[in-house]
């Protein structure tokens, strides 16, 4: 672990220095609307190369049109990060899920349970398929697309699910290997 408590991860690799001017101007952004720089994109600035392909991925993935709204995909996140057990996603998406949901409990039962959330028929089968391909890829099948299916989600759907899922579950193994470390802001967002 660094001696640095406030550093982003526990590897030594500090942020580019200067950083580039878009790079600059995307962290004010972050700041002016978040209040902070998430750490996971202080964490990736060693190389901005990196940190430009991570953003890249993840607001296509987040941010962009979709039949899935952001809240859904919010939660696909703390699943995914919940059954992996990523400190940084569960604390940072779990604040994220309570925020835009306006519900503090769906949050926190995301994060421990999400089969003990009041969810719907949609909700409950998006969020069973990014827990299975989390813990048992090998063994997707049609019957799990076609569970989608059944509760309204296109095809189109099926991918940003799978996506989103599949994102996460690579965030979670580089947050966990570099023990990357939640803004404390999160904590108390939403509550």
């Amino acid at each position: 672990m660094t001696s640095d408590p406030k550093a982003p991860t526990a590897l030594n690799l500090p942020m580019a220095d200067p950083l580039p001017e878009a790079t600059a101007k995307y962290f004010a952004l972050c700041d002016d609307r978040l209040g902070m720089v998430p750490n996971v994109l202080r964490a990736y600035a060693f190389d901005i190369a990196k940190l430009n392909a991570f953003t890249g991925m993840y607001n296509d993935l987040m941010l962009a049109d979709s039949g899935l709204s952001k809240l859904e995909r919010e939660m696909i996140a703390v699943v995914v990060s919940s059954i992996n057990r990523c400190w940084y996603c569960q604390v940072a998406h779990g604040a994220a899920v309570r925020a835009l949901s306006g519900d503090p409990m769906l949050g926190e039962a995301m994060v421990m349970n999400y089969r003990a959330a009041d969810l719907d028929a949609r909700q409950r089968a998006m969020l069973d398929f990014a827990a299975k391909l989390t813990e048992a890829p090998a063994k997707m099948g049609e019957g799990d697309r076609e569970a989608l299916r059944a509760v309204g989600f296109s095809e189109r759907d099926i991918w940003d699910i799978a996506s989103v899922a599949a994102f996460f579950n690579m965030t979670n193994r580089v947050a966990s290997a570099t023990d990357m470390r939640p803004n404390d802001d999160y904590h108390g967002q939403a509550r």
